[in-house]
Parts: C-alpha cells; structure tokens; sequence
C-alpha cells in the first residue's frame, strides 16, 4: 500500500530552513481530504512518520512539526515520537480546559517543545501560552494589528512568534519587521509530497530479524523478543533444520541448539535465508529462485577460489541483491535498516570490491553477457571452465530449497 505525506518548510530570518511540518495526506491530491477524522489524520502522521518513512530521514537533522489533536494529545500518543526533534503542534480545536492543561505539562515534562497552532487570542488560552514554546499567527486570518498586538503582548515572553500562511512578499517584510522569529507559507515553498510503499508488519518483523543476525555478536534475548512477534519465523526455521538436508542425530529443538550444531557461521547463513523466504512469500516464486541461486552462485564460487573466509558475505550478497524487489523499496534503505556490514552493503549496491565484482560477474552470467562475465572471472581469478557447472548446481540447490520450504 502506498502511503503519503506532506512536508512543508518553516524558515528562520535568514530563509534558512529550520524546520518542517507534516501534513497527513491520503493520496496524490497535495491537500487534506475532505471528510477524514482528525484524530485519524493525526494518529496517522504520528505512525507512518515512524514506522514508514522513518522520523529521521523526513527530520534530515531538523525539528518536526506534528499535528496533535486533543484525543491524541490525551491519549499521548506523540510519546512515539523522538523528544529532541519533535515540536508538538495543538491544533486550533483543542480546548484549554484542566485535562488539556495538565497534558501539556506533562508533554513539557518530557522535553518536548510545544506549538500552538493558528493562535486566536483571549484569556482562556493563558494556561497553554505559558507553556508553549511556539505561537503560530495566521498571515490570512488575522489583521495587521491584530499581529502586531500579539508581536507586543508576548514579545518579553520566552517564546517565539511564527508567521503562517505568508504568501507575499509585502505579508513576509511586515513579519519581519514586527520581529516574528519564523516564517511558513506559499510565498516561500508548497508542501512537498512524500510516498513510500508500506511494509506489511510480518515484514517488518523479519528485517528486524535479519538486523539482529548482522550484529558482530549474537544476542539471543534480543532474537526470541523479535520472534515471538511471529513464531512462524522460528517454526520455519526449525522445520528446514530438522528436513532431510542435516543429518542431526537427534532433533534440533531451539535456534540456540541450532547454534550450537552448526556454527555462527553457518546457522546466521541458514538464518538468514529462511527469513529471506518468509519475506519473499508474496513474491512470485521465480525472483525468489533467482536470490537463492545467485546466493549459491557467489558462495560456490568463493570457494572455488579459495576464499573461505568471503563465503558467507558472498552468500548474503548474492541473497540480498534482489531486496529491493522483494520489499518494494530502494536496496540501501533496507540494507541501512538491516545494518549489513559496509563491505556487503557496497557490494549489493555494485561497488568494485572483490565482493561487488564477484556479484556483477553472477548477473552478468544469468543474463548471457558473457564478455563481461569472462573479464571478471579472469580478474577475480575464477576457472571459467567451471561457470557452467557451478551455475546449474546453483540452479538445483535454489529450487530444491524452495520446494522444501513451499
């Protein structure tokens, strides 16, 4: 599913970019829908900020302003954002009565900053002045001297004014000149539309999972947590253990005894395959195959030329070049959010490393490309006699894995 919103600059006096605001958006359409819950919308940008998009790359080092409803402010469903780069926006419909007041307090409590959204003033809004950090002004709704009566009444105050809606230059100079601190509107920049596909939870979990098994060390307390999220990951992993590929003596019953029969090595290879197939299960089968044989293709020919110690890079190369495909998003997103290591991480993007060369060379070979292919197995020092054979042995293996794990 394909999830939006909208990102629109708030500029300082020097029209650099401070900060930004984000706007829910439900499709291309770059404004709010009509007939959408507020609560819903608010919710939403709070959610897919954070588990979509990803609050720091849409933040790019700055603060964000978030739209908070009273609901979600009561049910303090902004504690999910990061403290130090959030700005909480109250939206103009949020009363100031005693459960709002006190809320707020414990938002400032926190470390957040708080924003006060097209700010109308009177004295029933003093309890959340005093705790705002932000005040913003409507340049559209509000009269010169209504601005200008606000810039007097808060300008010994320690807060700041933000001029919202600025559309012209003339509206932009009188900001400027009554000492408003920051600036927000059409006259500067529209709202830039962002989409990402979404990931589906089981997803989500399993590269939670392939992260852990990238870390230099092990930590089993943190992979059961993560499994326990979908016990089929452990489940399936435990199945193709106990298949007819190992001959174990005895049953394997828990992925720390899988540990301990194969190897760290080995069990984060066979790990990590698995949880590429729990990925790939709403993917046709044929780029599912084509992972598993590139992964073979790289391992075997590591070995091949003696390389041992570059097998299980080479293996997770050749796995993790078809990620993009099988997750629907950019390849170094997900290999950042996986943490692979630089050297893999380069690699599957198509660096010259040996490891990047290994993997050119393998897609060159499954495309027929064969002058390429040649000159890279002469480089990497690869018997080019023995392509064909390790390629159709790949080929056997990816299918035969496949089939015992449909």
């Amino acid at each position: 599913m394909q999830v939006f919103v909208a990102r629109q600059p708030i500029f300082d006096t020097r029209q650099r970019v401070v900060a930004y605001e984000l706007l829910f958006r439900s499709g291309l359409e770059n404004a709010f829908p009509r007939n959408v819950d507020s609560d819903l919308a608010s919710s939403r940008v709070i959610n897919d900020s954070m588990t979509v998009f990803g609050f720091g790359a849409l933040a790019g080092g700055r603060k964000l302003y978030v739209n908070v409803t009273q609901k979600v402010l009561l049910d303090s469903l902004y504690s999910l954002l990061p403290v130090r780069q959030s700005v909480i926006e109250l939206l103009e419909s949020v009363k100031p009565d005693p459960p709002t007041v006190a809320a707020c307090k414990d938002l400032k409590r926190a470390g957040y900053e708080l924003a006060l959204d097209d700010y109308v003033d009177g004295p029933a809004m003093e309890p959340l002045v005093a705790l705002a950090d932000v005040i913003k002004v409507d340049f559209l709704t509000t009269v010169p001297a209504e601005r200008q009566a606000m810039r007097d009444r808060f300008k010994r105050r320690r807060l700041s004014l933000l001029a919202e809606k600025i559309e012209t230059q003339e509206q932009y100079r009188e900001a400027r000149g009554l000492g408003y601190s920051y600036f927000q509107g059409y006259f500067f920049q529209r709202p830039e539309m962002i989409s990402r596909k979404d990931i589906p939870p089981f997803k989500l979990t399993h590269l939670e999972f392939l992260r852990e098994l990238q870390q230099p060390e092990l930590r089993f307390d943190r992979i059961e947590q993560v499994i326990k999220r979908d016990v089929s990951l452990s489940v399936k992993l435990l199945r193709y253990l106990n298949s007819a590929s190992f001959y174990w003596r005895s049953r394997v019953t828990s992925l720390k005894h899988a540990m301990v029969l194969l190897g760290e090595r080995a069990f984060r290879k066979w790990a990590s395959l698995i949880t590429i197939l729990g990925i790939s299960e709403d993917r046709p089968p044929e780029l599912v195959v084509s992972s598993l044989v590139r992964a073979h293709f790289c391992e075997a020919l590591c070995r091949s030329t003696r390389r041992a110690d570059m097998e299980l890079d080479a293996f997770l190369v050749g796995m993790l070049s078809t990620i993009d495909a099988l997750i629907g998003r950019p390849s170094k997103e997900i290999l950042d959010e996986i943490a692979v290591s630089p050297e893999i991480s380069a690699a599957v993007l198509g660096s010259t490393t040996p490891l990047g060369k290994l993997r050119t060379m393998v897609m060159a070979y499954e495309t027929g490309d064969w002058p390429a292919a040649s000159a890279l197995a002469k480089e990497l020092g690869v018997a080019e006699d023995l392509l064909p054979d390790i390629y159709e042995q790949s080929i056997k293996w990816a299918k035969h894995i496949s089939a015992t794990n449909a």
